[in-house]
């Protein structure tokens, strides 16, 4: 059995026991993350729910493990023959999940 769900402007496939690295989602560590932004779910060979947009009493649920930051992406402008060049740095917050139970 696996999902379809829309998080932070994206979407992921979960299945159970899944961990997965969304973009920042503003709860404590340890606290439970539930979404019932399902998309799509399949729970057998050929049985499936298709939404539109959303499958209707589907939810997903799971657990907040921890917040972090990725690798540093470093940005570089420069004009040549302008004497010209600045460097600017950013790193993307995080957060890790792991999916506990999907419910159809």
């Amino acid at each position: 059995m696996y999902a379809i769900i829309k998080t932070g402007g994206k979407q992921y496939r979960v299945a159970k026991d899944d961990i997965l690295t969304v973009d920042l989602i503003n709860q404590e560590e340890g606290s439970a993350f539930e979404s019932d932004q399902v998309l799509f779910v399949k729970t057998g060979e050929n049985d499936y729910k298709v939404g539109s947009p959303f499958v209707d009493g589907a939810k997903v649920s799971g657990k907040i493990l921890d917040h972090f930051k990725d690798k540093k992406v470093v940005v570089f402008k420069k004009k040549r023959r302008k004497g010209y060049r600045k460097i600017a740095g950013h790193r993307q917050n995080y957060t890790r999940i792991q999916i506990s139970d999907i419910q159809a």
